[in-house]
């Protein structure tokens, strides 16, 4: 069964973190000093907060599969949405090794599909590569739908 993912970019991570294991009443999974995450089960939601990024806020959404087929499916449902999707393949992205595509709304608004196989010691190995080529993927995306700019960078 997916899990729905939210990843949010905050000023203060110790502030957040204890606002939303409150809000939560759980305290996060993983915690590194720029990122903590929330693997809920009721609702079935995967919570991310850093402090990596350009702005405060939501910087994307997406889905986790739990299984090749269902990240099968997710692709298969992004190139049916007649987006272009930018396909990152297996990557190091928020302390985990996946493999992942990204497809944004009519909004601009980046959507991550990807399935975890292990966790890692680093944010990203290759995340400012990654995000400089999702930022700009997403400008583009948002221009050929008459937006001003996409403000999601993304893992």
């Amino acid at each position: 069964m997916k899990r729905f993912h939210v990843h949010l970019h905050v000023d203060d991570l110790t502030k957040s973190i204890a606002f939303y294991s409150n809000l939560f009443d759980s305290a996060p999974t993983r915690v590194e000093s720029d990122y903590a995450k929330w693997m809920l089960d009721d609702p079935r939601v995967n919570f991310a907060i850093s402090t990596v990024g350009h702005a405060k806020g939501i910087d994307h959404l997406g889905f986790q599969a739990e299984s090749s087929d269902e990240l099968i499916e997710l692709k298969r449902r992004a190139d049916a949405a007649d987006r272009t999707v930018f396909d990152e393949g297996a990557t190091t992205c928020c302390y985990a090794k996946s493999e992942k595509h990204w497809v944004t709304d009519p909004q601009g608004i980046a959507w991550e599909h990807y399935q975890t196989f292990e966790d890692n010691q680093s944010f990203g190995q290759r995340r400012d590569l990654v995000s400089q080529q999702v930022q700009g993927w997403c400008e583009k995306a948002a221009d050929r739908v008459g937006l001003t700019k996409s403000r999601n960078a993304c893992c």
